[in-house]
Parts: structure tokens; C-alpha cells; sequence
């Protein structure tokens, strides 16, 4: 449970994840290798598309992170458009002053042989054409990176929602141990007032009951046949507590050994067997059985019941604690039926089996 908070706050402190730089160098490398051969190919001369690219793509470069890691986080993001578009306005005139400027100088005084007609800096078309250049590449650039950031943003709501889930069907589970603790202590002590010769036997029964919930379920998923002798155990502890009143029956259709469940899932059933039963004369059944198809699990508890001196409408934390906890380990894949006749109450769980790979 600490580790998924962990996990929990970690992921807040860090919203976004960067993109690796590597992956950077290999955008810009490959851009520029196709910027090359394009410009090349128009006149022929891949020599001067080399040079104008190792003029350009430095300046590109540089007002296309601006443009994102600056412009857009600190004025666009906190809605403060016309200070966004004042200084991008500012940005590309410097663009384009120092683009043409160090082309004239370091390339060729020929600013823009691909063009026909008028090849003059300065010009509109010139301007336009250079300006139209860059932003395509500014959007170029800018649509990876939402398309990066929305992708890890998904991730990451996919992850915090994971880490929910874990940490309430673990703090589901802990609720659990001390509800049953606390009522089987209160049986304990009952039965201590009475001085009752079977508090030795209930006291090794609820040891064994207690090293397995404090030591054995740390798991989301444990052997099914482990969860049915903790079921006997329990069953076999309120026996001692009721004695002959009590009459119980386990009944296990099929091969447990390679199913697993979820830990402490069917004991508030139990429990409620004992706690709506009709006391003096509680019979109680218990089976789990496969479907036809072995794609399910059916637990089964049916007991003793007198509607005139029990209300069911109110569980108590143990059902509303599973109900939730079907809810989240089998989302719609769980069927929960209960039946209540004049002499009789029962519960059916069927949840999807799972087997040990």
C-alpha cells in the first residue's frame, strides 16, 4: 500500500514525461537529410542546399523550441494570446532578418534561386515564402510534441487510475481483519465469562485464523484451497463458540488446486450466516462448485433464517466491503444473487475463474 502511494505521488509530482533527446537528434538529422535532397533536386545543386541548410537549420531550431517550450507554455497555456502573438510577430521578423542576412552572407548573394521572377530580399513574396517556411516547420514540430504529450498525459491518467483501484481494494482487504477481529474477540470473550472449557480450542483456532490474515494475504490472489480451509477453520471456531446448535457442511465440487481468488472475498458471507442465523437451531451450508464450461466460480452459502426476528436490509461493513470489491476486481463480470424464503437465507457469488499460469 505505501508503494502505490508512492507510485501515486511520484506521478503528480511528475505530469509529463520529456521526450529523450536522442530522439530530438534523430527528428532534426532526419529533416534535414530530406530538406537536401529536396531543395537539391529543384536546381540541380545539392551542393548549395547543403550550405543554405546548414545556415537555416540552426535558426529553425532555435524559434521552433522557443516557440513551444517558451512562447506557448508561458503566454498560450495561460491564456495571454496577444503576448503570444506580439513576440511570435517580434520572433519571426528576427527570423527572417538573420535567415537572409547570414544567407547573403555565408551562402550566396543569390538569396532564392529556386524562385522565378523577382529573387530580391525584402520582397513580399520573399518574406511570405520564408514565413510560411518556418511555421511550417514550428508546426511541424509542435504537432509531435501535443501528439507525445497527449499520449503520455493518457498514460499517465491510465496509471493514477491503476494505483486508485490497488490502493482501495487494498485498503478494502485491511478494513476487513479488523472487523473480524473485533467479533471474534467478542465471541472469546463470551465465552471466557462463562468460563467455558473450549476457550483453549477457540484460542488455537483463532491463532491459525490470524496468521493466515495477517501473514498469508498479502497477495491480490491466493490459492483457492487455502481460502477453503480458512473458510473450515472459521467455521469450525464457531461451531466451538455455538456447539451443537450448529450445524455446518463444506461441500468442494471440482479441482481447487490450481484456482486462485481474491483473498477474504467470501468471508462476510460467512459471517452473516452467523450473524442472521436463527441461533438456536442454525443449519449452514457451504459448497463451491465450477460451471459447466469451467469458466466460473460458484460459491454457494445457504443457513437457517427467521424473517420475524431478523432484518437483512442492513449488512454492515463485511457486505457493502465485497460488494465493492466485485465491483472492482470483476467490473461487470460477476453475478451476485441472494435469496430469502421463510426458513431459509442464501447467497450465490459467481465470479470468472482465474488459474495459475
Amino acid at each position: 500500500m505505501l508503494y502505490s502511494n508512492y507510485i501515486f505521488v511520484q506521478t503528480l509530482k511528475n505530469p509529463s514525461q520529456k521526450i529523450p533527446i536522442r530522439y530530438h537528434i534523430i527528428f532534426w538529422i532526419s529533416y534535414f537529410i530530406i530538406n537536401v535532397i529536396r531543395y537539391g533536386s529543384i536546381n540541380n545543386d545539392y551542393w548549395y542546399s547543403l550550405k543554405s541548410n546548414l545556415v537555416e537549420f540552426p535558426l529553425n531550431i532555435l524559434i521552433t523550441y522557443f516557440t513551444i517550450y517558451y512562447l506557448i507554455t508561458k503566454f498560450i497555456l495561460k491564456k495571454r494570446y496577444i503576448h503570444f502573438f506580439l513576440l511570435f510577430f517580434i520572433s519571426l521578423i528576427l527570423f527572417y532578418l538573420l535567415r537572409t542576412g547570414l544567407h547573403y552572407v555565408l551562402v550566396s548573394e543569390n538569396i532564392w534561386p529556386e524562385a522565378e521572377g523577382i529573387r530580391k530580399m525584402f520582397s513580399f513574396n520573399h518574406i511570405v515564402a520564408v514565413t510560411i517556411g518556418v511555421i511550417y516547420v514550428i508546426a511541424l514540430v509542435s504537432a509531435i510534441k501535443l501528439t507525445f504529450d497527449w499520449i503520455s498525459v493518457k498514460s499517465r491518467n491510465e496509471k493514477l487510475i491503476k494505483v486508485q483501484l490497488e490502493t482501495e481494494l487494498q485498503f478494502l482487504k485491511t478494513q476487513i481483519q479488523p472487523h473480524f477481529f473485533f467479533n471474534t474477540l467478542n465471541n472469546l470473550y463470551a465465552l471466557a465469562i462463562e468460563k467455558s472449557n473450549i476457550v483453549p480450542q477457540a484460542i488455537l483456532k483463532l491463532s491459525e485464523i490470524m496468521q493466515y490474515v495477517l501473514y498469508e494475504v498479502k497477495e491480490p490472489k491466493i490459492k483457492l484451497l487455502r481460502e477453503v480451509n480458512y473458510i473450515h477453520t472459521y467455521l469450525e471456531l464457531e461451531k466451538l463458540r455455538f456447539g451443537s446448535s450448529v450445524k455446518s457442511e463444506l461441500r468442494i465440487v471440482g479441482n481447487i488446486n490450481d484456482t486462485e481468488v481474491p483473498p477474504l472475498l467470501f468471508l462476510p458471507f460467512i459471517e452473516n450466516c452467523f450473524k442472521h442465523g436463527a441461533k438456536n437451531n442454525d443449519n449452514i451450508e457451504v459448497s463451491i462448485t465450477f460451471d459447466k464450461k469451467d469458466t466460473n466460480l460458484v460459491f454457494y452459502v445457504e443457513n437457517s433464517f427467521n424473517q420475524s426476528t431478523n432484518v437483512v436490509t442492513k449488512h454492515g461493513i463485511g457486505i457493502k466491503n465485497v460488494k465493492r470489491r466485485l465491483q472492482l476486481l470483476y467490473p461487470n463480470e460477476f453475478e451476485l444473487k441472494t435469496n430469502i424464503t421463510q426458513n431459509n437465507y442464501a447467497v450465490e457469488l459467481k465470479i470468472p475463474l482465474i488459474n495459475e499460469s
